[in-house]
């Protein structure tokens, strides 16, 4: 897809996490980068980010010299709330606090306003309900959808290999239902459902035959495969992917216009089926709450509680992803906790209930429509009925080591695969490698029965324990009165027959199959989710464990460790349940989730005696993984394509101040900055115009340079374009002041422009000796974009999120040693000496130090680090 073109924004390249550090332009507020394509379309690029409108304030008109005129008024174009102002350019990051803000001010109104009339009092329940009805609609719309999706997934699925001639729309199982020809021993054929080959070379068997349905699959697969890619580069480049990493961002507040839009939500709905029917190692669950997201978006902009405040839009989101996991998986608890756990960024009480009812509705919703006609919420639903032994926590212990260390390899492999698809010309052609990896999967897949079947039926058959009413070749036992003839007998705790021993062995090309073609299948240009690949790795691992351990306990049940519990003919071991361990080792291991997946995993089983295996396997994986890096495949794919997340998960242990990050840096050019009574409009469009920032500090004068408070750029554009529309007498030099009274001025001036009530009056400060691991605390809970660093008042610098990335990104590269002791006492003040020995420069009696000496030569760590500041006409201060 094109959308790897490297794309230049105001200084940086978007397409890689490492570009923040090689901006051209480090202190300007645009935070972080995401992925644009070429061929976006623009129907949805405002269902992320409404129109949210800031109340502002009355504004007065004076003449010159103070003296009030009845002909001249102070101008006040504010009265109204000005569209646009108070909203967000796509590709930033919101203010949380201003909007947390905004929405306390809205229902101060609602409440001051009820008592007065009926209809008041009527908007007021309205509001107040609003939260419930918008969760309501996503959890109906989310279980619909998934019911739709599994439908269609499984319908396309079983093309491939042939078609119902009753009823076209019937799958194959369907197909069979009411066949009276079917046998139990192979009970999916039946008359009425024919074969490729028999359809038409008119025969089901021989060399011919194996042919035709060899070709018609791969035929089918690629055709699947080349639509999705297709229709995804075509109408809606952001759907492809699983789309949790990016959910995970928009949820810390990053706008990605149109990601979450209806254009999104319709292609990502068709595509995943077609992704999944084609064979692709991939699953549908984690597009699924991509696509929950997307309605809970579309509905949040019939509330304009929700539209008109991207902070509590994101309460929706968390709730919409919560009943995305929900119809995943059909665990619905499950869900309110991997939202809680893995993407949720600001998870307040209200969002938790709200959490849990979506989940719960659109679970409701997806039984009704019951798509795997077993009345089960999901398609792998077991119950086991022999309890586990405390020996076997052994071999569940080493499912979860192989579960960290696939974990592992994956990322390290996956990553390493896409970042090296962005820089050569195979990542320029999405359709050709699309259809080249489709190709080979199809190729490999067809002669193995394992792959060839949908992923999702093969973790149902790996999870399943053996009966009488099973035919799978793993529950092929020999029987013990027949000595060594096999036949079927599905009584485990007996010698395996040569169909388990078949079964392994195309169980363990499977693995290999699966293991390669997942690294280079996640991440291409079509709806791709890790959850059942991963899953599917680790229950092919687990049943080959179990099958071995029952085969052991069967052969030498005289040992230590099965005589006291395993007696000869008992079903003492279930290797269905290795199979379920082994599963959510795996997917442990690969996105670090551990709460929410025991959960998960437990609320498919059913089974309450088996969360403490579960617990323990996850609880190693991820020990295991974190090993080798801390990072899940999720966090590492928002590192790969450069999203401004700030994870909470990290922990910042180094001991650099906040003047060793902020911007402006000796090579920068000095801070912009903006006097608040004395610029006029042509000075402040002219800062603006040859500038790149975001957001301006705004100080008392050039002479004292303390901190009044902080313009946003596109605030300032906004306001002074609705002034020279709506106004008369706005001219070039007409005075600009943010300050509550105009300034003095002569009595022929035009008229001055006042911008206070686009001012930030309480802008986030800090000292320049602030430890960093405080300023990212505080960017991290708090959600915000910048950060001023001030000196006895006087604004020093600016700290952005981008800056902060790249700090950390910096400090994973230099390992920096252990904190003085003097770090620890009062103020942090570092040492008074250079590492040459000889005092270190002061300036406005602050010490000056680097973030990393050892880079720099010795001279230039004794000299005179500089902070400037620009006034509004170019000067240095």
């Amino acid at each position: 897809m094109e959308s790897e073109q490297l794309f230049n924004r105001k200084g940086y390249y978007r397409n890689s996490y490492n570009s923040i550090a090689s901006a051209s332009s480090d202190e300007e507020l645009l935070d972080g980068a995401g992925v644009v394509m070429d061929f976006h379309t623009s129907e949805d690029d405002n269902l992320l980010d409404g129109d949210a409108t800031s109340p502002g304030s009355n504004y007065v008109m004076s003449n010159g010299g103070g003296v009030m005129s009845s002909t001249t008024h102070l101008l006040d174009f504010l009265e109204e709330p000005i569209p646009g102002v108070g909203t967000y350019d796509d590709f930033h990051t919101i203010d949380w606090v201003r909007e947390k803000c905004k929405d306390r001010e809205r229902h101060r109104k609602i409440n001051a306003k009820k008592k007065e009339s009926a209809w008041e009092f009527t908007k007021s329940l309205y509001d107040a309900w609003s939260g419930w009805l918008v969760v309501t609609l996503t959890g109906l719309a989310s279980g619909a959808l998934a019911g739709l999706i599994d439908i269609a997934a499984d319908w396309l699925n079983d093309i491939k290999e042939g078609v119902c001639l009753n009823a076209m729309w019937f799958n194959h199982e369907q197909c069979c239902w009411g066949s009276n020809e079917t046998t139990f021993a192979e009970r999916d054929k039946c008359p009425q459902w024919k074969s490729w080959a028999g359809l038409i070379l008119g025969q089901e068997e021989g060399p011919g035959s194996y042919i035709m349905n060899y070709f018609m699959y791969i035929y089918w697969a690629l055709s699947f495969a080349f639509l999705a890619v297709l229709l995804v580069k075509v109408f809606a480049p952001y759907a492809c992917g699983s789309g949790i990493p990016e959910i995970k961002t928009i949820l810390s507040g990053f706008i990605i216009r149109g990601y979450l839009g209806k254009w999104t939500l319709l292609i990502k709905t068709v595509t995943l089926v077609l992704a999944v029917a084609s064979g692709l190692s991939l699953g549908k669950e984690g597009p699924l709450v991509h696509v929950a997201c997307c309605c809970g978006n579309i509905f949040s902009y019939l509330f304009p509680k929700y539209s008109k405040n991207e902070a509590k839009k994101r309460e929706v989101l968390s709730a919409a992803s919560a009943a995305g996991v929900s119809v995943a998986f059909g665990a619905p608890i499950g869900g309110v906790l991997f939202s809680l756990e893995e993407v949720s960024y600001y998870f307040p009480l209200k969002t938790l209930w709200r959490s849990f009812f979506a989940a719960l509705v659109a679970a409701f919703v997806l039984r009704s429509i019951n798509p795997f006609g077993n009345s089960r919420l999901v398609l792998f639903y077991v119950e086991y009925h022999t309890p586990w032994y405390l020996f076997e926590l052994i071999p569940f212990i080493l499912l979860g080591v192989f579960g960290g260390l696939w974990g592992a390899f994956f990322i390290k492999a996956n990553i390493a695969w896409c970042r090296r698809r962005k820089s050569t010309r195979f990542g320029k052609y999405p359709i050709l490698e699309v259809i080249f990896v489709a190709a080979i999967t199809a190729v490999v897949a067809f002669p193995n029965p394992y792959t060839r079947q949908n992923t999702s039926e093969l973790i149902k058959e790996l999870f399943t324990d053996c009966g009488p009413l099973e035919s799978s070749q793993l529950c092929q036992y020999r029987s013990q009165m027949n000595g060594s003839k096999a036949f079927v007998d599905a009584s485990p705790n007996k010698p395996a027959g040569p169909g388990v021993y078949a079964a392994i062995w195309q169980l363990c090309l499977a693995l290999i199959f699966k293991i390669i073609m997942t690294i280079f299948t996640f991440g291409l240009k079509v709806p791709a989710g890790l959850f059942i690949p991963s899953m599917a790795i680790g229950a092919i691992a687990g049943r080959i464990v179990g099958i071995a351990v029952e085969q052991l306990a069967y052969y030498h049940h005289d040992w230590l460790v099965f005589r006291e519990w395993c007696e000869v003919g008992t079903d003492c071991i279930t290797p269905g349940l290795y199979a379920m361990v082994g599963a959510a080792a795996c997917l442990g291991g690969v996105t670090r989730m551990t709460v929410s997946l025991v959960v998960i995993v437990f609320e498919l089983t059913g089974g309450l005696e088996y969360i403490v295996p579960l617990m323990a396997a996850v609880m190693t994986s991820k020990w295991v993984g974190d090993a080798f890096g801390r990072e899940g495949i999720y966090e590492s794919h928002i590192r790969l394509n450069g999203y401004p997340f700030l994870d909470a998960k990290e922990e910042f242990t180094h001991t650099t101040l906040a003047r060793e990050v902020m911007r402006p840096r000796r090579s920068d050019p000095p801070l912009a900055v903006l006097t608040q009574d004395d610029l006029t409009v042509e000075e402040l469009q002219g800062i603006i115009n040859e500038t790149s920032y975001n957001g301006f500090p705004v100080i008392v004068s050039k002479e004292s340079q303390r901190l009044v408070g902080f313009a946003l750029r596109r605030d300032i554009t906004i306001a002074i374009e609705n002034a020279r529309r709506k106004q008369e007498g706005i001219l070039l030099t007409s005075r600009v002041y943010f300050t509550q009274h105009a300034p003095t001025l002569p009595a022929d001036s035009p008229r001055p422009l006042k911008l206070r009530s686009i001012l930030d009056m309480s802008p986030f400060t800090v000292t320049d000796h602030t430890p960093m691991e405080i300023v990212v605390d505080i960017f991290r809970k708090l959600g915000l974009r910048q950060c001023l660093v001030t000196h006895n008042g006087i604004v020093l610098g600016i700290i952005t999120k981008k800056n902060i990335l790249a700090h950390l990104e910096e400090l994973k590269e230099h390992t920096e040693p252990l904190a003085s002791p003097w770090y620890y006492h009062k103020k942090r003040y570092p040492s008074s000496y250079g590492p040459d020995g000889q005092p270190r420069p002061r300036q406005h009696n602050v010490q000056l130090v680097t973030a990393f000496p050892g880079r720099q030569a010795d001279e230039e760590e004794s000299e005179e680090e500089v902070v400037n500041l620009l006034d509004g006409r170019g000067s240095t201060l």
